[in-house]
């Protein structure tokens, strides 16, 4: 959930993973072809596009679900070995032959019957499965219960294939770890290229997805985790406005900024998935148009935009295609929150997982023996060999030495961030411009995977801390790739605004289609134009 976004303090270079032959005078230096894990025709298709499928009858959901399976084997254990499933559900092709049948008999419960999905490992399912955070503290966590989301989904007649890799305890262990890392399924590959980070803390639900390992995937979100993972991996993301689905059986942090949310290759897909997940909204999807934007007020936030010109260019690409599409773009050159802002956010996330964390603890299954944060903290040492072999646990310490929510420090450090990303953030936004969405771009350009320093990111682009502590919805949509490196393009709005955002994103994808495929290439080294800059 949590994405702990630190400048970077220095450039850093890796050294190919192999050393090309030496290359004849005045001929272009060799380049490896890598082998070819792209999906194919059927597995390749969206999720509107297999429902359809499953519709008309020209796929049954048991094939469908057999196909992800042997491709999760070929892909994620065997080839480029993304690692971004935990477990697999041993019911997934029962729950899929359930679904033919009911589509046989006339009684098919919605778009979703027969859609294979993937949970990140922080959600709670009555399958068989257990829900560890990718750790190994949690490996008995069967509770043999749905979260309110799993119910939702499985109520449409949804497939749950299985739980998606993540960094450990939703990346809020240590300020020095590394996305999508966990002791429980190691490393997470984001599949457009290799070596480059998947983003956390829904690494696994993003790599997964990109890599045509299912239909669909649920992510969370408490700082950026489904926006970043969603915007390096070259997907749909969509953070709802907190309380939209219910966070009951998801492994807590923060209560004040949880949320789950799709991910998905299309805003389409998106939608269906709200529609299930979302007891309390209907129609998400019935909402989508392509005249969504025409006489919308659309605010640029240029002071989050970076100095990356790659981005840049692409993003002002993107504005003129909202314009294209009848927006009113409003330029907004500065944006600052209060000195004390980012010490508060860590505070009130440090204060609320160490009460939430304790209350989920108490409640787990007999097996699970560690029922407190303090218990965590010393499983991890008594097995530091798996736990702390990469980093250390220090938000664990410092959460675990505060005391309860009546602290004054907390309340304070709380209106401090709800006031300055709401009252004085979005909201005046919104309000001063008068506009219906603010756009940024979603995040700067994956680095490498750093196992030696942790994650070590350029200069961050983008406004997602702004939705994610105020709680309101954030949308990414890709908007192509810079040397194979995916990125995207954000609609922020205000609370309770998800199926606007949704249909701004809608209309903005249908006019650009800029969803890039992985290429599962091991290094930048492999793209040709960089190969001829830099091999010699």
């Amino acid at each position: 959930m949590l994405r702990h976004i630190t400048a970077a303090l220095a450039a850093f270079t890796l050294a190919a993973c192999a050393t090309p032959a030496p290359a004849l005078e005045g001929a272009a230096p060799a380049v490896p072809t890598p082998p070819n894990y792209e999906a194919d025709a059927t597995l390749a298709q969206t999720l509107p596009e297999l429902s359809a499928a499953l519709a008309s009858g020209a796929l049954t959901s048991r094939d469908l679900t057999a196909a992800y399976l042997a491709r999760i084997e070929a892909v994620d254990r065997a080839g480029p070995r993304l690692q971004s499933i935990i477990a697999l559900n041993p019911n997934a092709l029962t729950q899929a032959e359930a679904s033919d049948a009911r589509r046989a008999a006339g009684q098919a419960l919605g778009p979703l019957d027969g859609i294979p999905i993937l949970l990140k490992d922080n959600i709670e399912t009555l399958d068989p499965v257990p829900t560890t955070a990718g750790s190994l503290a949690l490996k008995d966590n069967l509770t043999g219960r749905d979260s309110p989301l799993a119910a939702g989904l499985r109520a449409q007649g949804a497939v749950i294939l299985g739980k998606t890799n993540l960094s450990q305890w939703a990346n809020f262990r240590s300020n020095n770890s590394i996305s999508g890392w966990s002791s429980v399924g190691g490393q997470v590959r984001n599949p457009h290229m290799l070596d480059r980070s998947p983003c956390g803390s829904s690494s696994g639900t993003g790599a997964a997805i990109a890599a045509s390992l299912a239909a669909a995937g649920v992510g969370t979100e408490t700082n950026g985790s489904i926006i970043c993972p969603a915007n390096v991996n070259g997907l749909v993301g969509f953070k709802p406005t907190v309380g939209r689905i219910p966070q009951q059986g998801i492994v807590p942090i923060s209560p004040s900024q949880d949320t789950a949310g799709p991910m998905t290759k299309t805003v389409t897909g998106a939608a269906l998935l709200m529609d299930a997940m979302d007891a309390g909204e209907t129609g998400y999807a019935a909402a989508l148009s392509t005249e969504a934007l025409k006489g919308k007020r659309i605010g640029v936030l240029r002071a989050v935009v970076g100095s990356n010109q790659d981005i840049i260019t692409r993003f002002n690409g993107s504005v003129s295609i909202l314009r294209s599409l009848g927006a009113e773009i409003v330029e907004i050159e500065k944006y600052s929150v209060p000195g004390d802002f980012w010490a508060a956010t860590l505070l009130v996330l440090q204060y609320e997982f160490k009460d939430s964390l304790n209350t989920y603890l108490a409640a787990a299954p007999p097996a699970v023996k560690t029922r407190t944060l303090a218990d965590v903290i010393a499983f991890n040492i008594e097995h530091a060999d798996t736990e702390l072999s990469l980093f250390n646990q220090d938000l664990f310490e410092a959460s675990d030495a505060l005391g309860p929510l009546t602290d004054e420090a907390y309340t304070n450090a709380l209106a401090i961030v709800q006031n300055a990303t709401r009252a004085e953030g979005i909201d005046r936004l919104l309000t001063e411009y008068s506009l219906d969405a603010i756009v940024a771009p979603s995040g700067p350009l994956a680095p490498r995977v750093d196992p030696i320093n942790g994650d070590v990111w350029p200069e961050w682009a983008g406004a997602g801390f702004l939705a994610a502590v105020s709680g309101y919805p954030h949308l990414t949509v890709p908007m192509g790739e810079v040397h194979g490196v995916p990125l995207g393009f954000s609609f922020l709005g205000g609370r309770d605004t998800d199926a606007a955002i949704l249909a701004y994103g809608y209309a903005y994808e249908q006019a650009t289609r800029l969803r890039p495929d992985p290429k599962y290439l091991q290094t930048a080294e492999d793209r040709p134009e960089i190969a001829a800059a830099t091999l010699r």
